[in-house]
């Protein structure tokens, strides 16, 4: 089992990829090997895969849109394919090659993204996503905990009376068979979700003696507010005044002081836990891998990084280096079908 917070870094670190980089060819690479690791998730067991959408039918959908989108309402490039009447409002105009392909980067990049996050909820279970959770959130744990249980679970119940429908010979085709049944699968998933919010209280969670507006501590007050102070700082003398060093300095100050701030704040919220999840060499290794994929990116990269079509389409260009060390981000691959290896001689 891999543990949660390596699962966030290696979240962590995909974002970085995706968002620094515009070049196709480092996007679909980025593609295919986070569809190997959600393989790795879910097909060997030979269940279905629990996302509301599976990721490849996400990509096969949001690329050609992005680029339709695109080469209808931007009207840029050298290369053109069709003309419209400029009597047509916002779609009037000419019809690029450019603009077809950087719709269809756009959609490449997020469906990129949508598979980030698609492993998060595959491989994060909600309780280890809640554990987490600095005690200085549990009451915001609590609202989180509902929020994110109530799509599942009304999923799941939409699964169940699909397959109890199918039994009793009755096939679910349009809106109206599903009509009656849509104030029950509500209700059914807003009672599943409260239970669970009762339960997390019950336990321990959004119970405190102070209340979290108003921590005991001035401390905690003056030390947000001075996190603030420096992110903000920070940040306009990066982006207003071109002081990169500054601006870094003040923006880890700010950080470390709001995680200071937090730490202190969560004192007030004592928490226990009866099974703690050991962090093992498998953990150490995907953390290792998530951060040698982002430094070569940044570092050797250049000018393939920043890939745009614009004004005429051109070859983008791929350094191979680049490209091996996102091999990083395959790693709990290998861990998962070895553990599911060992979990398979255990029981024989």
């Amino acid at each position: 089992m891999i543990h949660a917070t390596a699962w966030y870094i290696w979240l962590l670190a995909a974002l970085s990829v995706l968002l620094g980089t515009r070049n196709p060819l480092y996007l679909i690479v980025l593609l295919a090997e986070m569809a190997l690791v959600v393989e790795a998730l879910y097909a060997p067991t030979g269940e279905k895969l629990r996302a509301p959408v599976a990721p490849g039918r996400f990509a096969l959908f949001v690329v050609p849109a992005g680029a339709l989108f695109n080469v209808l309402t931007t009207h840029t490039g050298a290369t053109v394919l069709l003309r419209l009447p400029e009597a047509i409002p916002l779609l009037g105009g000419p019809l690029t090659l450019e603009g077809l392909v950087y719709g269809a980067i756009n959609g490449l990049s997020l469906a990129a993204l949508f598979t980030a996050f698609t492993v998060l909820n595959l491989a994060v279970p909600i309780r280890d996503l809640i554990r987490l959770a600095p005690r200085a959130f549990y009451p915001l744990a609590v609202v989180v905990s509902v929020a994110v249980t109530f799509v599942p679970t009304t999923l799941r119940q939409i699964q169940e009376v699909r397959e109890a429908q199918a039994v009793r010979g009755r096939r679910m085709r349009g809106l109206r068979d599903w009509l009656p049944l849509f104030m029950p699968l509500l209700i059914g998933g807003l009672e599943h979700a409260l239970q669970l919010a009762e339960a997390l209280t019950a336990r321990g969670f959004a119970s405190s003696d102070a209340p979290f507006d108003a921590p005991r501590d001035q401390g905690v007050r003056y030390g947000l507010l001075g996190a603030l102070l420096l992110l903000l700082t920070g940040g306009l003398l990066r982006l207003a005044w071109n002081l990169q060093v500054w601006g870094w300095l003040l923006m880890l100050l700010g950080a470390v002081l709001f995680g200071w701030a937090l730490r202190r704040a969560g004192r007030s919220a004592p928490r226990s836990t009866y099974r703690r999840i050991p962090w093992t060499r498998a953990d150490t290794l995907i953390t290792l891998g998530a951060a040698l994929t982002v430094i070569p990116l940044w570092l050797r990269a250049g000018a393939a990084r920043l890939y745009s079509p614009y004004p005429a389409l051109t070859l983008p260009l791929f350094d191979p280096w680049v490209g091996l060390a996102f091999l990083g981000l395959t790693l709990p691959v290998f861990q998962l079908y070895r553990a599911r290896v060992a979990a398979a001689g255990a029981a024989l």
